[in-house]
């Protein structure tokens, strides 16, 4: 059986790395030049988590994750109001959650592939005929399935699906994320979550090693369009935030090496036509308001990897990964929609005192485990259960 997987990111490798486990021929293309280096720190943990261990990469994850001790916030003058310990998040999880940053997930899973699968770089799919795909190098690949894991602006969906507008929900966001070097900052931040308590607009920094400091931004648009000039807009809008951010936006790198866009999520009514599949941001993205988007998007992979082993045909397996796999993307986008967007990025005083109150009663005994669990929701079904 023979695979073709367009995008090379977290779903795209983590599909790619369990198909070759059973006995496919797995090639991938990306548009990109090369692995992205952009991207921030995530907490990951739910059916990913579970996925990585079932494919015998926890090791190699809890190699790469990031020590947090506390997740603090800080008003304009940067003096801490709420500090909560890190401890509290991993209990809730039962120990089940690493802080790593996306680009090193990623380099974990790609550097798990076996040197059989093949990624190519500057390259994607241009058009798709049933079970033939035509690359952009004006190649031709016959494959059983072609997998769509390139992303929310998911070349594949439009080419098999229809245009993006058809899927896209913007959720009145954007984000942006960079890492710089200041060892003046990182002193500040080393080995906690730093973030800024405003209104429509935040701040997040976090000291990675040697004085490089992670940041992850986010505020509220009305706007869709993404700014020519990344490095300008992130600049204008998270002025005047305190001595940290200030810091951070004048060690803003070039636009090449920023992260930035919508934040958005997909609504796709269908995730496979014919040979064609979707998994990943592509079918089902939740938006950084979730918290889960590599989780599930490698956890998805791994569903349908494992689907499409088990099944009696390709069809059956593709139809059997959406079945399965909807309930639990659908929860998590419901979730983020009705819940947590308040909570992430406040609109009041009020809701941001709230949040405040929220976060000091975690320290209080009996109540830790029932605040923090609807901030890292855990799923009724395990990894094993839905792939079975």
């Amino acid at each position: 059986m023979k695979a073709l997987i367009c995008g090379a990111g977290l779903a795209g490798l983590a599909l790619a790395h369990r198909l070759h486990h059973h006995g496919w021929e797995v090639h991938v293309v990306d548009h990109a030049p090369g692995p992205r280096e952009q991207g921030y720190m995530i907490d990951f943990f739910g059916p990913g988590y579970e996925a990585v261990t079932a494919m015998g990469l926890r090791p190699n994850l809890r190699k790469l994750a990031s020590s947090v001790k506390s997740f603090r916030y800080i008003d304009a003058r940067d003096r801490t109001t709420v500090s909560v310990d890190y401890t509290l998040f991993a209990k809730a999880l039962d120990g089940e959650i690493a802080s790593i940053m996306r680009p090193a997930l990623e380099r974990m899973l790609r550097e798990s592939l076996s040197d059989q699968v093949e990624i190519r770089y500057r390259t994607t799919i241009d058009r798709i005929d049933g079970d033939r795909a035509q690359l952009s190098d004006s190649t031709v690949v016959e494959a059983d399935v072609i997998a769509g894991a390139d992303g929310i602006h998911s070349r594949v969906r439009c080419l098999a699906f229809g245009p993006e507008t058809d899927y896209f929900r913007y959720l009145g966001m954007h984000t942006g994320a960079y890492v710089f070097h200041d060892p003046k900052v990182f002193e500040q931040v080393r080995g906690q979550f730093v973030l800024t308590e405003t209104l429509n607009r935040q701040m997040g920094l976090y000291g990675l090693d040697e004085g490089r400091v992670a940041v992850f931004a986010v505020h509220r648009t009305e706007d869709t369009r993404l700014p020519e000039d990344p490095r300008e807009a992130l600049r204008r809008t998270y002025t005047g935030m305190g001595d940290l951010a200030e810091r951070a936006l004048a060690n803003c790198p070039p636009p090449e090496e920023i992260y930035y866009d919508q934040v958005a999520q997909i609504d796709a009514p269908r995730w496979t036509d014919g040979r064609v599949a979707l998994v990943g941001d592509a079918a089902y993205a939740v938006s950084l308001l979730a918290g889960q988007g590599a989780s599930l998007g490698i956890a998805g992979a791994y569903v349908l990897a494992e689907r499409l082993h088990a099944a009696a045909s390709v069809q059956e397996g593709l139809a059997d990964y959406e079945r399965r796999w909807r309930p639990v993307a659908t929860a998590v986008q419901q979730a983020a929609r009705n819940r947590v967007t308040e909570w992430f990025l406040p609109t009041s005083s009020a809701k941001l005192l709230l949040r405040r109150w929220g976060f000091k009663a975690m320290r209080l005994p009996g109540l830790d485990r029932i605040l923090v669990g609807p901030l890292f929701p855990k799923n009724h079904r395990n990894i094993a259960e839905l792939a079975r």
